[in-house]
């Protein structure tokens, strides 16, 4: 039995999310499980680098599965791809070292949220952008950007009130970015906490807007309370662009 391991990109607009749920089989995790168990003749578990929001988007998901299977990485590939739901795309599969996961070897993770704040509707890209009403200050947005970038406790940023582990994470860069019409949020940390980004985003929007300051990011972390910061962003901007690993582990013969 092999290790496999895969990049997907799909369209999370139908979905309830990536992770399986009692309710509905509209997930990601279990559009992918349900393909590779009528492959394999037996159940594939699919191991997702994240759970992606119902609603979130993604370019890179990388995903992991234990398989017995005679078939060749580009034809595994393929058979995906021939009977997984057109909103959902396998770029890559490949053999990956037995020990490696997704989710507990994953080193870093991009995000990119992306609003419009043009005059015009967006009609094509509806579906992937917070669409925002008038101008924003993208000088202001950026400053406080270099606030909440580094080493914090996010704990205003999480929208799980129940948290138990640590919700210290490093945020290693956010960039702000004004294309034309269009605003693009992307952010590269070690890990992100539930609803983390589109807290982040939903914050340095309303700091745009100046209904907060930049100065204003040092109290939300201070104080840890969710309350306090800005509204969470609707899922359809966001996007999980990329997953970082270790070279090594993407190795079939790494050692065990």
């Amino acid at each position: 039995m092999k290790n496999y391991k895969m990049i997907i990109t799909y369209d999370g607009t139908r979905y309830y999310g990536w992770e399986h749920q009692p309710t509905t089989d509209m997930t990601i995790q279990g559009k992918l499980e349900s393909v590779l168990s009528a492959m394999t003749g037996t159940e594939v578990e699919v191991i997702g680098a994240g759970r992606t929001d119902a609603g979130v988007h993604a370019k890179g998901m990388v995903a992991n599965a234990h398989m017995e299977t005679k078939m060749k990485e580009e034809e595994i590939c393929d058979y995906m791809n021939r009977y997984l739901p057109e909103d959902i795309c396998v770029q890559e599969v490949r053999v990956a070292s037995d020990r490696f996961h997704s989710r507990y070897n994953a080193q870093g993770k991009t995000y990119c949220y992306t609003c419009y704040v043009g005059d015009k509707k967006p009609v094509f890209n509806r579906k992937y952008v917070n669409i925002i009403d008038g101008k924003l200050d993208v000088d202001a947005m950026k400053r406080a950007a270099d606030i909440l970038t580094g080493e914090h406790d996010f704990a205003s940023f999480c929208g799980n009130p129940k948290m138990k582990k640590s919700t210290v994470r490093e945020i290693y860069s956010i960039d702000v970015s004004l294309k034309g019409s269009f605003l693009n949020l992307t952010y590269h940390g070690s890990g992100f906490l539930q609803y983390m980004v589109r807290i982040l985003s939903g914050t340095l929007l309303e700091v745009g807007q100046g209904k907060r300051t930049p100065e204003s990011m040092y109290e939300l972390l201070e104080e840890r309370n969710r309350s306090l910061a800005g509204a969470t962003a609707p899922a359809k901007g966001l996007c999980l662009l990329k997953v970082d690993y270790s070279k090594e582990l993407d190795r079939p013969d790494a050692v065990q």
